[in-house]
């Protein structure tokens, strides 16, 4: 009886909540997975594992930079990146990662909660879309750049805008919506002009906005804020000072 044929590895950097969601998909397709963890040997590894399937970078946000300085080139057409508050100018060293903007919950003890499809785009956004369809998460394909360019904004828009107005009024974003209406507009306004001002593109104000409001709507019940708030709001605000940009509401919501 004939073999059948072994499918190729997928290496995953960082194994936190998120990572293992892709982890399951992955395994459900057939891929083996191998972690990179501080233990890990990664230039022994790539002598192993020359040419994975993917190499997800499921580090945070902070460690991603340290984390590209560390792959191996024969790596680079292979690198996946899930990262909150990512932009171009995040993977420079990177010729063409595939990119996924996440938008599924993953807490310690629970299982992942989905919140809207999760777009994502690059030569190994098939393969990402599999692993999540195997565990039941929607994603959906993009056309281009420019198309993800606006989804990464709105991912940015929807975590910016739900941690900062909730240092101001806690709460959850379905309470944000309807009681908040005027702070939230106050607030996406200056969110969205950071994010032009540091990806250099404009986009049309109205329907981000309305992208937003259809992920509240994805689960009103999501808290506004995390832990990470006011990190968050310090380092919107040290991209606005590096870039000269005045941001009123926020600079008020950070004196309080």
């Amino acid at each position: 009886m004939e073999q059948p044929e072994m499918k190729k590895p997928v290496v995953i950097f960082g194994i936190g909540e998120m990572a293992g969601v892709f982890a399951r998909g992955f395994l459900r397709l057939g891929h083996p997975v191998y972690p990179i963890t501080r233990e890990t040997g990664i230039d022994q590894l790539a002598s192993q594992l020359p040419e994975p399937a993917a190499v997800l970078v499921a580090v945070a946000e902070g460690d991603l930079a340290h984390a590209l300085e560390q792959l191996p080139p024969t790596w680079a057409g292979g690198i996946c990146l899930l990262q909150n508050e990512l932009l171009p100018q995040d993977w420079e060293s990177i010729t063409d990662p595939t990119v996924i903007s996440v938008w599924f919950e993953k807490k310690p003890g629970m299982d992942y909660k989905v919140i809207i499809p999760s777009p994502v785009f690059g030569p190994r956004a098939r393969l990402l879309a599999d692993a999540l369809q195997a565990i039941n998460i929607p994603s959906k394909l993009l056309g281009d750049r420019e198309e993800l360019l606006f989804e990464l904004v709105l991912k940015n828009l929807y975590i910016l805008t739900s941690n900062i107005a909730g240092l101001q009024v806690g709460g959850t974003v379905g309470q944000l919506w309807e009681r908040h209406r005027e702070l939230v507009r106050d607030i996406t306004a200056e969110v969205i002009t950071l994010q032009e001002r540091l990806s250099g593109a404009r986009f049309d104000h109205q329907r981000l906005l309305e992208a937003m409001h259809e992920a509240f709507e994805g689960d009103p019940e999501h808290k506004c804020m995390g832990r990470s708030a006011p990190a968050r709001l310090a380092r919107a605000l040290e991209q606005a000072d590096g870039l000269d940009l005045d941001l009123p509401v926020l600079r008020a919501i950070a004196s309080r």
